[in-house]
């Protein structure tokens, strides 16, 4: 059956009415799903594993029947793990449905139907008596219900739940416990996500400062985590300020409570200074004994660093104080941890909150509107001085003392900009009513409510009466909408732009000018994985599994390019980057297609995991902001065994618990005996191994110098890429080569056939992966 959902278009700004099937929204949900990733996590299946033989050993040597009860079954691996392991029945519990219907017959596949059943209800929905779900309790609890902050998925409530309702008194339980960690530091770059900072710009009036309204700076923030590859943040990004903490543990193996609680651990700072974010991870204990570890601690606090696991559906937590504060060295204080069901926050007081009435266990809540209309990394993009200055540089090429400037983007500042470089007179269009609120009060707090008029409309409706009878002069955008998920989505800039055509006036001028999408081939070190077929997992077929997502991935907005923030997932270029398109927003948006077609030659060896594309913006002939790949790989640089290098200790690094972490100069000889720029290498693994790259069978990859020290260099030698931090880039994941048994080498080139339809604003694509132009269609379309 089809019905017909709604969407709104992102880049033309309609509303469209689309004929889907009736089970897309599953299709969507299984395709973006973290199940391929949990299925490649060895380490997390190998300790479930390990556990489950523990616990069901227990049992039996109590002389009772194994009685399994696994929420949130998925797959239906971890009950065939404790079928295996001697349990003498399963129940497993899938919410799900496509899921559960999997796991039915993934559970029939490998040969356990009799002793599995799938349960397809929430597990508060499940019924225990001769005439329930299940005829008695269960002594043996598993469940995998953590998301990267632990119980944001619900894990508490169920757990009550279960204990109360479904297991027996003193059951055993898998994992047996967890505890959750955290690290204060000071971070410019991660506090640069949560508060507005200063902006300065020189004028011909001198230095003008932007300055945030009050309400913002004390403002607590957005309620929710932020979760990144912490791994991948540099640590000349931020000072250690305590050592790790454990904050709180959960025993899963007794009630567990889903009230609001808090919980304190009184520290002495390592170094004087500003206290502004908490650094959180958490591990979970599958024994009693605590023998069996599955860790998400970042590489510093990882016990064996060079056996960390990559993983995406558990990563690492930043948690903004309320406020910065100023800590002084050795001078004792007090973290706190609050959490309610779903979340956790932290705070940080003088004396215990046993001591401290003024302790509030309520959650964090936005009350200054830019932390509901800005996300994190726009809030980077915002503090970005350097971007910030590439503006300001455009803007006076273009400005002239009698310009009427028309600003159109969510919640930008551009405006103001204008308005300190001289422009007369100044009009911005907030379509939201959280936008126009926001950049008033940040016009009032800089007093420029009577110099900047705010339109509070879509800009396609504004009229002459809204602009006041002027014609506009400068056109401006950055362009950024907060509707955009992929990157050609800010293509909404030229349709606006060609409905306010008939409000420019002669000579008009827009910017940006143009813009391009360009592309390049890359391996990624890691995130393949979310994408790639498992078959086999711990001795189970789940080929299933991989049919159902490779069925759901055949859905049309199931197939788009993925948006993700690269500057998390290290990957290197295979082929040099290309300009795909150009959209010339001087000109109307185009009746006709636009189209190209050509050929990426893949110059360095590996495994073409994926194109990776993104917008570049010409504010300027002169200007150009980049979206995307902002240091393209050096093409002299091929193959890495070629190119001499010389590594020397150039400074030692911020310190954890009283560790330096040495941070290295590499200087590369290019093939013509040329010195190429250096780059300070920080360790992404180990204090013993500092990482630019990773283990992986690529030719001239390790490079040994001052003997023990091994520098892995491939990202610097072959193809490193360094992306935009504040945007997400678009990947398309070319799915015949995910599989990691694939060999290396293969296509020699990738051909593509690329266009924009003005219509409904959509880009499609076709590749071709092949040793020639004319090999067979290994590519699919993506709108």
């Amino acid at each position: 059956m089809k019905i017909f959902c709604s969407r709104a278009n992102p880049t033309t700004g309609s509303v469209e009415w689309l004929e889907e099937d009736e089970h897309y929204d599953y299709h969507q949900e299984i395709a973006r799903s973290s199940y391929a990733d949990m299925l490649h996590d060895k380490d997390r299946n190998i300790k479930y594993y390990q556990g489950i033989r523990a616990a069901v050993s227990r049992v039996k040597d109590r002389g009772q029947k194994a009685l399994v009860l696994d929420i949130g079954t998925g797959t239906g691996l971890l009950s065939m793990m404790a079928v295996t392991a001697g349990a003498d029945f399963c129940y497993a519990i899938e919410v799900f449905k496509p899921m559960a219907d999997a796991a039915v017959k993934i559970v029939e596949k490998n040969g356990f139907s009799d002793k599995i059943l799938v349960i397809n209800k929430h597990s508060t929905e499940v019924t225990v008596g001769p005439e329930g779900d299940m005829p008695c309790r269960a002594n043996i609890l598993v469940t995998e219900l953590f998301d990267t902050e632990l119980i944001g998925e619900g894990a508490l409530p169920s757990y009550e739940h279960a204990h109360r309702h479904l297991v027996e008194e003193n059951c055993e339980a898998v994992p047996h416990r967890a505890t959750i960690y955290a690290q204060l530091v000071e971070s410019r770059r991660m506090w640069s996500w949560n508060k507005l900072f200063p902006i300065h710009l020189q004028t011909s009036l001198g230095e003008q400062v932007i300055v945030p309204p009050v309400d913002l700076e004390n403002c607590p923030g957005a309620p929710s985590v932020c979760d990144i590859q912490l791994n991948q943040v540099s640590p000349a990004d931020f000072t250690v300020l305590s050592d790790v903490l454990p904050m709180f543990s959960i025993d899963f193996s007794k009630q567990v409570s889903s009230s609001a609680a808090c919980h304190s651990r009184q520290f002495e700072p390592l170094t004087s200074g500003r206290a502004q974010v908490v650094l959180s991870w958490w591990d979970i204990e599958m024994d009693p004994e605590g023998k069996i570890r599955c860790t998400t601690a970042p590489f510093w606090a990882h016990s064996d660093p060079e056996e960390m696991q990559w993983r995406d559906h558990w990563m690492q937590c930043v948690y903004f104080l309320p406020q910065e504060e100023p800590v002084v060295q050795g001078s004792a204080l007090c973290l706190v941890a609050h959490h309610d069901d779903y979340c956790v926050w932290y705070s940080l007081q003088r004396t215990s909150p046993e001591k401290n009435e003024r302790v509030h266990q309520m959650r964090p809540v936005c009350d200054c509107q830019a932390h509901l209309l800005w996300n994190r990394p726009r809030f980077g993009e915002i503090n970005d001085q350097d971007r910030t200055d590439r503006y300001i540089q455009a803007l006076s090429t273009v400005l002239k003392p009698d310009s009427v400037c028309l600003c159109v983007s969510d919640g930008s500042l551009l405006s103001v900009l204008a308005h300190h470089l001289g422009v007369e007179q100044v009009f911005t269009v907030e379509s939201s009513a959280a936008s126009h609120k926001l950049l008033r009060k940040i016009f009032k707090a800089n007093h420029l409510e009577d110099k900047i008029n705010i339109i509070e409309k879509r800009p396609e409706l504004l009229t002459s009466e809204d602009l006041k009878s002027r014609k506009v002069s400068l056109l401006l955008g950055e362009p950024f909408f907060t509707t955009s998920l992929l990157p050609w989505h800010s293509l909404y800039f030229w349709y606006v732009r060609t409905a306010v055509d008939q409000h420019l006036g002669p000579g008009a001028v827009v910017m940006p000018q143009a813009a391009s999408l360009h592309a390049v081939v890359v391996e990624f070190r890691d995130l393949w994985r979310i994408r790639s077929p498992c078959g086999d997992c711990e001795g189970f077929d789940v080929h299933i599994m991989d049919d159902m997502i490779k069925r759901a991935l055949d859905f049309r907005e199931s197939r788009e390019a993925e948006p993700h923030p690269l500057w998390e997932y290290p990957c290197r270029s295979l082929s040099e980057p290309r300009q795909i398109l150009a959209f010339d927003f001087r000109q109307l948006v185009p009746p006709r297609p636009l189209c190209a077609e050509g050929t990426m030659e893949l110059r360095r060896p590996g495994r073409s995991h994926a194109a990776v594309l993104w917008m570049e913006y010409h504010l300027t002939p002169e200007c150009t902001l980049s979206t995307g790949l902002l240091e393209p790989a050096d093409p002299e640089v091929v193959p890495a065994r070629r190119a001499p290098v010389c590594v020397q200790t150039l400074r030692a690094g911020a310190a954890w618990g009283g560790l330096p972490a040495p941070v290295l100069r590499v200087c590369l000889t290019s093939s013509l005996g040329q010195m190429m720029t250096p780059w300070d290498i920080w360790p992404l693994r180990s204090f013993s191994l500092l990482r630019a790259a990773w283990a992986g069978g690529w030719p001239g990859r390790r490079l040994r110098c001052q003997g023990a020290l091994t520098v892995f260099l491939l990202f610097i030698l072959q193809g490193g890429c360094c992306w935009n931090p504040h945007c997400k880039q678009a990947v398309y994941f070319f799915s015949p080569v995910l599989d990691p048994r694939a060999p290396l080498g293969g296509p020699q080139m990738v051909s593509y056939v690329v266009e924009f339809h003005p219509g409904t604003g959509d880009i499609t694509m076709e590749f071709r992966l092949a040793d020639t132009p004319d090999s067979p269609l290994l590519g699919n379309k993506v709108a």
